[in-house]
């Protein structure tokens, strides 16, 4: 099923399903994810089933997880989430994954980034939307910086990886002016 206002060209959103719980436990669990998501540890598909019926009410647990799909075949391949939603001063977080790599560098992310500016302004009336992005993540950087997100500051040596530290990267898109 297509939701009109979370459609575009090439891709649509949708919520999450307990039907993915599969798929978000391969994508939660794969190593290469786990830098951008903060995990340390693998799911459990009951910790998944349970998280996917955690967010089911978006106004009172403050996240949204919507799943990226293709249009042509309905397959997903990523997820976008809002995040520590505060409606009553119109904001949240964002996150984007597109979790096929080969998937990767087509287009899909910028697309999904447009259908949730939309979505924030003319259905949820939120003002901003913020991403936090490691410093050397350059694709995800430019996908940010392409989709209009202004960067409003540097958390310096905020990550430790591999015996060196990174900076992080605050993003910000104000929705209305």
């Amino acid at each position: 099923m297509q939701y009109n206002l979370l459609n575009d060209k090439n891709i649509y959103l949708r919520p999450v399903e307990p039907s993915d719980a599969n798929t978000m436990l391969l994508w939660e669990n794969n190593p290469d994810n786990w830098r951008v998501s903060g995990t340390e540890a693998p799911f459990s598909l009951h910790g998944i089933l349970e998280y996917i019926n955690s967010i089911q009410n978006f106004r009172s647990s403050g996240e949204l997880r919507l799943i990226i799909c293709k249009n042509e075949t309905n397959m997903p391949i990523g997820t976008l989430d809002l995040f520590e939603a505060n409606f009553k001063h119109g904001r949240a977080g964002l996150g984007i994954l597109i979790a096929d790599k080969s998937e990767r560098n087509k287009g899909y992310a910028k697309e999904a980034l447009e259908i949730v500016k939309r979505y924030a302004n003319e259905v949820l009336e939120f003002y901003n939307l913020t991403a936090n992005v490691l410093e050397d993540n350059e694709s995800s950087c430019s996908l940010f910086e392409a989709a209009g997100f202004e960067l409003v500051g540097v958390r310096k040596n905020w990550f430790y990886e591999r015996g060196k530290r990174i900076n992080e990267r605050i993003y910000q898109l104000c929705l209305k002016k």
